[in-house]
């Protein structure tokens, strides 16, 4: 039995007795302690420069932060950019909310708002900072860039290709153009606004709106090189390639120098390979440059699944001294998909420091990691980080992606959860990390962690399209899942991945048929393995089989080494090779 602490009574003669001593006391009781001083802010910004002079980015920017809380604009300003380059999310935001409440009219501190809100998918704040930076006075110095230094003094629309260019240092395609589009006053706008907004809508996955900008950059400026080929482009993204190609070659006729290859590009993204080939000869017996066309006739080759005509055309440039670090790379990479590790590993290492570098060494360590050689491939993308830092979020995806292909997805895991006490919150640590956990077979766990994601940002569209298509892959709520994907693909309707997702949830709804359309489109824009396993099976079950097996043919030639492809047409056909 718990026992109880009785109540202790005083006498009732006592109390005053008591009261009376407790008066007396008072006087000589002493006073309470005065509240400890406010943080300063110098000693704050101190112990932050120390913080990151020793390498502790976090205690860096969460000190940087707690300063900006109570110093002048300069300390604001200097906590968001370490905020921002330590990738401490929450502290930047928290220190970019405060520079621009103390100067709202400095474009330095909107764009830098802008910037943040974007990494942390709120669009709405981005967008109310991106209109309010076209609104502000332009200084002269232009907008700074994330690594010091700063853009070119403003021109008639330099102010805002300096914000894009800041936000496309930080954020993709998709989220810059849902804080730009709407927010920027199109009536009137000059060629070059409507060519960049043009652009930018493409790579969001939007060719609709990219070729409603084009066509108007067009309009007025006919012979506006960028804006015509963005034109082409959306109209191959479309599936309207009559007007493609005409576009194509008003584009050559009207400038035939710097245009010449573009019907050759055309017809390669429509998948035409021996009209583009001819093309290209065509181009050869004129008076194009002969090094540019056997280059274009190389990547042709590989793209197509060529490899040795495409080794042959690669090394000839070598030879001749025309190649470039895209042609080793390209070396190297069919010297891997022929199973010449070492070749390959010799190719890679030779891009190990140059522009390419980051892909070489991912490359690289899949091979070796496919080799059970797991130090030696971690070692060369952690010597790349300690040589570039500012990357070491990017680095870790990278890493714990690697991982999860090749069988070691706890180990991902471990890595993701490590550099999520450095960088709290990190969206793109955090979605990585749903993702393996998939990967894991932690599939429940993965759902759970993409939801919650997806409370704090319900609007994104890739959160949106991860969780549909998980679901949809596990056979899980599958009209929601559909539901999910459709709100993506409101937002990016011409994404591959996202078409793929719609095709797959419809197959696995039982609908077959329906699953075509998408799938195919899906295709015809991307080529991806995975989304041809997709769609042949898709056409196998709606009684295609000869359809399907031209799929997968075509799709094996591109990507031999598919795994998922190779599944799959080993399930419907036992006995192909």
């Amino acid at each position: 039995m718990t026992s109880v602490r009785p109540l202790i009574h005083f006498p009732r003669n006592a109390v005053p007795a008591l009261c009376l001593a407790l008066a007396a006391g008072c006087a000589t009781v002493p006073e309470r302690p005065a509240a400890p001083p406010q943080p300063d802010a110098a000693a704050l910004t101190i112990v932050a420069e120390i913080a990151l002079q020793r390498g502790d980015c976090r205690t860096a920017a969460e000190t940087y932060a707690r300063a900006a809380q109570i110093a002048s604009a300069p300390v604001a300003h200097r906590a968001s950019e370490v905020g921002l380059a330590c990738e401490d999310l929450p502290a930047a935001w928290k220190s970019a909310q405060r520079w621009r409440d103390l100067d709202p009219q400095s474009r330095d501190a909107l764009a830098m708002y802008a910037t943040v809100a974007l990494k942390l998918y709120r669009i709405d704040d981005a967008r109310s900072a991106v209109k309010a930076f076209l609104s502000a006075p332009p200084r002269a110095r232009g907008v700074p860039g994330r690594h010091g230094g700063s853009i070119a003094p403003p021109g008639p629309d330099s102010g805002l290709a300096d914000l894009t260019t800041l936000l496309l240092e930080e954020s993709d395609p998709p989220e810059v153009f849902a804080a730009l589009n709407g927010v920027i006053d199109t009536s009137g706008a000059t060629p070059a606004r409507l060519t960049l907004l043009g652009e930018l809508a493409l790579e969001a996955y939007d060719a609709e709106s990219a070729q409603r900008y084009a066509a108007r950059a067009v309009g007025e400026s006919p012979k506006n090189l960028e804006a015509n080929r963005i034109l082409v482009r959306a109209y191959v993204v479309l599936g309207q390639p009559a007007k493609a190609i005409m576009a194509a070659r008003d584009l050559m006729q009207a400038n035939p120098r710097r245009g010449m290859f573009e019907l050759a590009d055309v017809y390669q993204e429509l998948g035409r390979v021996e009209d583009a080939h001819q093309e290209l000869e065509r181009l050869r017996a004129g008076n194009a440059p002969r090094g540019e066309v056997d280059r274009r006739l190389a990547v042709l080759a590989y793209d197509s699944g060529d490899l040795q005509e495409a080794q042959q055309r690669f090394a000839d440039l070598a030879e001749s001294g025309e190649a470039d670090e895209s042609t080793l790379m390209y070396l190297s990479d069919i010297a891997a998909r022929e199973g010449d590790v070492a070749a390959a590993l010799a190719g890679y290492g030779k891009l190990a420091d140059s522009g390419l570098a980051l892909e070489a060494r991912e490359k690289a360590a899949a091979l070796l990691l496919g080799s059970h050689r797991t130090g030696d491939a971690l070692a060369l993308l952690r010597e790349y980080a300690r040589q570039h830092p500012e990357e070491s979020v990017d680095l870790t995806v990278a890493e714990a992606q690697l991982l999860g292909d090749h069988g070691r997805a706890d180990a991902g895991l471990k890595l993701l959860d490590t550099a999520l006490r450095t960088h709290p919150q990190h969206p793109s640590l955090e979605y990585e990390r749903a993702v393996i956990l998939e990967q894991a077979g932690h599939v429940s766990e993965s759902v759970q962690a993409l939801q919650s994601l997806l409370a704090t940002r319900p609007d994104d569209p890739t959160l949106l399209n991860a969780l549909g298509y998980t679901l949809a892959d596990h056979h899980l709520q599958l009209p929601h899942a559909e539901s999910l994907i459709s709100r993506a693909l409101t937002q990016m309707p011409d994404n591959p991945a996202v078409l793929d997702s719609m095709g797959w949830v419809r197959f696995r709804r039982g609908d077959a048929a329906s699953a075509l359309a998408p799938l195919e489109r899906a295709y015809d824009i991307s080529h991806d393995a995975q989304i041809a396993a997709h769609w042949g099976e898709a056409l196998w079950v709606a009684g295609r089989q000869e359809a399907a097996r031209k799929v997968w043919a075509e799709a094996l030639a591109r990507n031999p080494d598919s795994k998922e492809l190779q599944a799959v047409v080993a399930r419907f056909i036992p006995n192909a090779k």
